[in-house]
C-alpha cells in the first residue's frame, strides 16, 4: 500500500482518505505550518530531524502551501508530489496564468498587471482601457482575499492606496495586483481536471439574501453554496485545454460565463475536494491513478542509470 503525506487537514482530507485507501493509499497527514520544526539531525541526542516517519512517505500531495516550510520538509521527505512547488507557483501567480493562457488562445477577462510602486498616473492610464465597474484583485491571494469592485476612477484609487500600504511593507513578496474586467451575472463553475482529464465541476452561487445585499464574490469560504453540475463538452474541454497549457497535472480551473462569451478567470493547483456526488464517477479512480503514476514515475527515475 502507497503511503500519501497530505499537506491539508481540512474538508479534503477527511474526504479523500476512506476513498483512497479502498483504492490501496494510505493518507497520512504531514503538518507543514503552525509548529515547531526541527530541520537537523542532533547526534549527541539521536533526535532526528523532523519529520521522524520521513522514510515512510512514498508521494506527497499537494506541496505545501506556505512555500517556506514546504522546502524545509521536502528536502527531508525526499519525495515526489502531485503538483509540485512549480506547480503552485505557476497556479498562484494570477497574472503568470492569465498572460500565458492568453498567449495560447484561451479566453480570459480582460486584463492588466500593475507593479508596485507605480505612480498614480500609470494606475489612471491602465484603468483607461476599461468600462466600470472593474475588479481589482492582489496577484497571489487566495480565497478571494483583497478581492474588491471599484464603480469608478476615485473608488479604484481608494482601493489602490490600500494595496499601496501593504506593498510598501518591506516583507511583502508579491508587490503586484490586477485590475480585470467586471462580468456582471456570470455564472461561476469550479471545473476539476485530474491527469488532463475533466474529472467534475460545480456551480458556485451566492444565497438570495446575499445577492440582495449587494454580494457578488462566489468564493465557497464566503458563503457560497457549491452544487454539482453536468458541464457541457465547450466547458469541460475548455477546462482541460487550461491545465494543458499550464502543464499541472491536478487542477481546478475556475469558469466564468455570460449569455456571449466563457473565460477561464483563475486557477487553483491546491483545489479544494467536495463531495464525490459532485463529481464524475470515475474521480476517485483517476486521482488515485495519478497518486501511483506519480509515486512510479520518481520510482523509475532513482532507478535510471547514470550517464
Amino acid at each position: 500500500m502507497l503511503r500519501l503525506a497530505m499537506s491539508s487537514h481540512a474538508e479534503t482530507f477527511e474526504r479523500v482518505r476512506d476513498p483512497l485507501a479502498e483504492r490501496g493509499i494510505e493518507v497520512a497527514h504531514l503538518q507543514p505550518k503552525e509548529r515547531a520544526l526541527r530541520l537537523t539531525d542532533d547526534p549527541d541526542t539521536d533526535r532526528r530531524a523532523d519529520p521522524a516517519d520521513a522514510a515512510d512517505y512514498d508521494v506527497g500531495f499537494v506541496y505545501p502551501s506556505r512555500l517556506m516550510e514546504g522546502a524545509a520538509l521536502d528536502a527531508r521527505l525526499s519525495i515526489p508530489w502531485v503538483n509540485d512547488r512549480n506547480a503552485v507557483l505557476t497556479s498562484r501567480n494570477k497574472a503568470g496564468v492569465i498572460s500565458r493562457l492568453d498567449a495560447a488562445g484561451v479566453p480570459v477577462p480582460k486584463t492588466t498587471q500593475i507593479s508596485n510602486p507605480a505612480d498614480e498616473s500609470v494606475v489612471v492610464d491602465a484603468a483607461s482601457d476599461f468600462s466600470y465597474p472593474v475588479v481589482v484583485k492582489p496577484n497571489s491571494a487566495t480565497r478571494g482575499v483583497g478581492v474588491a469592485t471599484a464603480t469608478d476612477l476615485d473608488s479604484l484609487l481608494g482601493v489602490v492606496d490600500y494595496l499601496d500600504l501593504v506593498h510598501d511593507f518591506r516583507a511583502t513578496g508579491d508587490k503586484s495586483y490586477l485590475i480585470q474586467e467586471f462580468l456582471p451575472g456570470a455564472r461561476d463553475y469550479r471545473a476539476m481536471v485530474v491527469d488532463g482529464e475533466f474529472a467534475g465541476a460545480v456551480e458556485r452561487r451566492l444565497p438570495n439574501d446575499a445577492l440582495a445585499a449587494g454580494r457578488w464574490k462566489h468564493n465557497v469560504h464566503r458563503g457560497a453554496d457549491a452544487t454539482g453540475v453536468d458541464l457541457p463538452e465547450r466547458h469541460r474541454r475548455l477546462a482541460e485545454r487550461a491545465a494543458a497549457v499550464l502543464d499541472v497535472d491536478y487542477l481546478g480551473v475556475d469558469l466564468l460565463e455570460t449569455d456571449d462569451r466563457l473565460v477561464v478567470n483563475e486557477t487553483n493547483a491546491r483545489p479544494t475536494v467536495d463531495a464525490a456526488t459532485k463529481y464524475e464517477p470515475g474521480f476517485y479512480d483517476r486521482l488515485a491513478g495519478l497518486i501511483r503514476e506519480t509515486a512510479a514515475e520518481a520510482t523509475a527515475g532513482n532507478d535510471a542509470p547514470d550517464a
